[in-house]
């Protein structure tokens, strides 16, 4: 099986920023910065220099020593002695836990990407809304050789991937003009960096019930998503199939797109929402 990452290598990418607040004497600026530090060491594929994370997190290399010797303690860096340099332990692996571990909503959703997968040959996400991204949660793999590789806790920015435009038509309208407030780079050549277009994008998404991305994030790859109605009525999550765009042809879009909406709709029905066919 062939693995392709998005020419920007960075389903990580989120730019957006609901909220940027003032300094809070209820918040701790140094567990801020310690979580920093983390993600610094997340996203390198490689050991980063006690110099190298001060860069990354704007601190001093004193700071970011200092940040990573409490890390140490706590067990959640390890420290390369040959190459005086850190990554992540193996601890935290622990954070994760609860939030992956087997329950009746997770294997609810586990059984309808096993199904959407088994009926079209191709892999499935299931993401969150967390903040300004939609953050992969659970994947079923798919039997095609060439496939797109996401991983679980990638990250998607909202206003160019299908399953980020789903998710956001389904807020609320304060949050969505909070959205469109934003930076909204542009990853490809469909890309929307228009508040204007994207909001008309977003009351498309929302009347019809699914969101497409049409090299929007990367100019060789094409998506499809549909939300999960929880039974509050709230869409926190959706249902995405992402591929290269040699395979997802306009007519393969929407063949995947009808069998993940059917599939949608019956989650939410057992999860409590109501839909309308």
């Amino acid at each position: 099986m062939q693995h392709l990452l998005p020419a920007q290598n960075s389903y990580n990418y989120c730019a957006m920023q609901i909220t940027r607040d003032p300094i809070d004497p209820n918040k701790s600026s140094t567990a801020l910065r310690a979580l920093k530090v983390l993600e610094a060491l997340a996203e390198s594929r490689d050991a980063l220099s006690a110099a190298e994370v001060a860069d990354i997190i704007g601190a001093e290399r004193t700071t970011a020593y200092r940040m990573l010797m409490t890390l140490m303690e706590a067990g959640y860096v390890v420290r390369d002695e040959r190459a005086r340099a850190y990554r992540l332990g193996y601890k935290i692996l622990t954070l994760s836990r609860a939030l992956l571990s087997g329950n009746e909503k997770t294997e609810l959703v586990a059984a309808c990407l096993r199904e959407i997968s088994a009926q079209t040959g191709e892999a499935v996400h299931y993401s969150v809304l967390e903040r300004d991204c939609a953050v992969l949660a659970q994947r079923a793999m798919g039997t095609q050789r060439v496939t797109i590789d996401f991983q679980i806790g990638d990250r998607a920015p909202l206003h160019c991937t299908s399953i980020g435009k789903i998710l956001l038509a389904y807020q609320e309208a304060a949050f969505i003009e909070a959205a469109l407030l934003l930076s909204m780079p542009r990853l490809a050549r469909n890309t929307i960096t228009s508040p204007t277009r994207l909001r008309a994008e977003l009351r498309k998404v929302r009347a019809q019930g699914y969101a497409y991305d049409d090299f929007e994030f990367a100019d060789d790859m094409r998506c499809v998503a549909v939300p999960i109605i929880e039974k509050d009525g709230r869409v926190v999550s959706g249902i995405s199939l992402s591929g290269p765009a040699s395979r997802y042809s306009k007519q393969k879009l929407r063949e995947l797109r009808d069998c993940a909406m059917e599939a949608a709709r019956e989650l939410s029905r057992k999860l409590g929402g109501t839909t309308s066919d």
